[in-house]
């Protein structure tokens, strides 16, 4: 079993990713993504590609999730390349402000279709999207924060074991 790790767009989110993997207990081997753009700006970032690239690299492995911001549209694309491989996934902060209508059916439709395979906490007040604004996409859990810090390790470790 994998654990894959995917942050949002923003460089700020090397950080986030180095405290998961330093704070998630779980079996099998922890697989950080750091994106090409944070260090090289000619980088150019396609979500729908990054789950391309994610889906060859995993090679037909089951993986567990977890996904902050943007990081969560790649995993809905993911969902449609490889869905019987994803076992369990943890959505923090779904950018609703950030991603497209159509891009938000994407999340949304990933979100309907794992049912109990996943769940997603959404500060009050976060500013890329409130609670308020993604409360009915399903399976959400409100979290007290106001901002786009997901720092939530527990209830990761306790879903996903």
């Amino acid at each position: 079993m994998q654990t894959l790790i995917l942050p949002g767009y923003s460089a700020s989110n090397k950080e986030w990713v180095d405290d998961v993997v330093k704070n998630l207990k779980v079996e099998g081997t922890i697989r950080p993504f750091y994106w090409m753009h944070w260090t090289d700006e000619n980088s150019k970032f396609d979500a729908k590609q990054k789950a391309g690239l994610i889906a060859k690299h995993i090679r037909g492995d089951k993986v567990n999730i977890i996904a902050k911001s943007l990081g969560t549209l790649i995993v809905g694309y993911l969902w449609q390349i490889i869905p019987t491989q994803i076992e369990k996934v943890v959505f923090c902060g779904i950018p609703v402000k950030d991603i497209t209508s159509e891009e938000l059916e994407i999340v949304k439709r990933c979100i309907s279709q794992m049912n109990d395979k996943i769940i997603v906490l959404q500060n009050v007040n976060d500013p890329h999207g409130t609670f308020e604004e993604v409360k009915d996409l399903g399976n959400i859990r409100m979290t007290s924060r106001d901002d786009h810090t997901y720092p939530f390790f527990d209830k990761f470790n306790e879903f996903l074991n």
